[in-house]
């Protein structure tokens, strides 16, 4: 049986992959400028490819195009984690209720979550959390929904990589997420929708304190987040 070749990417889809990987696996740092001959120069390719790159990172906020200062990779403060997560916490734990009561598969998570484990450097386990909280909410049902956190879901893991690089809390967070995927796995949708909301939560408190996410004592809840299991 003679095999069918593995596609080869795009020249740009590769560069577009690669810068992508360098900033959010912190090689890249906010603020640094990427200059198109540079970066062409190191991935062997013109400039056009690097280019076409840097503009769709632009459109997914990982880079930032000025007419003066050219192009740098977006700088990460408070008010930009507050965007991100705002949304993350509107919209993820709601997916992940909706999957669990559907009764969707949750093995990509089991998958992403023992990678996570096993992971021997910060851009692997970066990567494997990603796709953790991905697999989550991607089998919601609604597939609008799903490309909604995905526009969100770089900018979400450049905040988590300036957090990570101040101050590393895999455990923590890695314990967190054994949580939820476990009463995920139980079909509590409930619960697993409000482990997942303080989970977020408080990895944004904790990394932005200045963001100004006050998640209400236990049992305090407005009476519209606790119907919503996002207490």
């Amino acid at each position: 049986m003679t095999s069918v070749p593995t596609p080869i990417p795009s020249r740009t889809q590769y560069v577009l992959e690669e810068i992508k990987r360098r900033i959010l696996t912190g090689r890249f740092t906010p603020g640094q400028a990427l200059v198109e001959t540079d970066l062409a120069a190191q991935f062997g390719v013109s400039k056009t490819p690097v280019r076409e790159a840097l503009k769709t990172l632009a459109g997914t906020g990982l880079v930032v195009m000025s007419q003066y200062k050219g192009v740098t990779v977006r700088m990460v403060d408070a008010d930009m984690a507050r965007e991100v997560y705002d949304v993350r916490l509107l919209l993820e734990p709601e997916a992940l209720k909706r999957a669990v009561r559907r009764g969707a598969s949750l093995d990509a998570a089991r998958e992403a979550l023992t990678r996570a484990d096993g992971a021997t450097d910060t851009a692997e386990r970066s990567l494997a959390n990603r796709a953790f909280h991905r697999a989550l909410y991607v089998p919601c049902g609604n597939p609008l929904l799903g490309r909604m956190l995905d526009e969100v879901r770089d900018q979400a893991a450049l905040v988590s990589a300036v957090a990570w690089a101040a101050d590393p809390s895999w455990e923590r967070e890695a314990s967190e997420h054994r949580e939820i995927l476990r009463l995920a796995l139980d079909g509590d949708a409930d619960g697993a929708a409000r482990a997942l909301h303080s989970h977020i939560a408080s990895f944004v408190r904790r990394a932005f304190p200045e963001a100004g996410f006050d998640t209400p004592p236990a049992g305090d809840a407005p009476e519209a987040q606790k119907e919503d299991g996002q207490a």
